[in-house]
């Protein structure tokens, strides 16, 4: 008894180094978009950053709460424990919509609203390309699933949740940077946003082999 217990506590305590991670790299794009929804629901200044979800907010609105459900709840699916339960299956009947919103709202408004003024076309060549990749990632995700293809599903459904974290990753990056320097260049914001969806992806694909090569789904 006394070797199982000390055996199952670190085992248990280890299993949630990854999601604590996860919740912690969420928390400040859910925060920034809280702060965009506060003020979206008051009577807010136009200025040349807010004009665009001023005038067209329901996009916005969508997508920071499918980003935020997402972000959140999918950091548990990387629960081993919870992943053994039903509890994963139904989570993942939130988190398929929730992602499949992200990724179909950002490409609107990659397509529709006005470019940022430190925006350029290289990052929103790169929003097209993960907002594409993301959507197609969890929908290869659930027809694996559906399939009961328990090898597919897990790794597809990682690299559509690395794409998703873009933002947490990018705030890391890039908010150190500002900090520091004040202001940024256009190539400088650009090397940042997609170093980070570069850096997420890289990860989740080390991730999926391991697991692979561990014996784990």
């Amino acid at each position: 008894m006394t070797i199982s217990q000390t055996t199952t506590k670190p085992t248990s305590r280890r299993e949630w180094l990854v999601p604590a991670g996860l919740l912690l790299l969420a928390a400040v794009p859910a925060l920034a978009g809280s702060v965009r929804l506060t003020e979206l629901a008051s009577d807010p200044v136009v200025t040349a950053e807010n004009a665009r979800f001023v005038a067209q907010p329901l996009p916005v609105i969508v997508h920071i709460i499918c980003v935020t459900t997402y972000s959140l709840l999918g950091a548990f699916q990387f629960v081993p424990s919870l992943r053994r339960r039903r509890w994963h299956r139904l989570a993942g009947r939130v988190l398929a919509p929730a992602g499949l919103g992200v990724a179909l709202t950002g490409l609107w408004m990659t397509t529709f609203y006005d470019l940022p003024a430190h925006d350029n076309l290289v990052v929103n060549g790169a929003r097209y390309v993960v907002g594409t990749a993301m959507a197609v990632s969890i929908v290869l995700g659930v027809r694996a699933a559906l399939r009961r293809d328990f090898v597919s599903h897990p790794a597809w459904m990682m690299r559509a949740y690395a794409l998703a974290m873009g933002a947490g990753t990018q705030a890391l990056l890039l908010g150190p940077y500002m900090a520091i320097v004040g202001t940024m260049s256009t190539a400088a914001y650009a090397t940042g946003m997609v170093a980070a969806w570069v850096i997420n992806v890289a990860f989740a694909e080390w991730l999926i082999r391991r697991r692979r090569t561990s014996g784990r789904v």
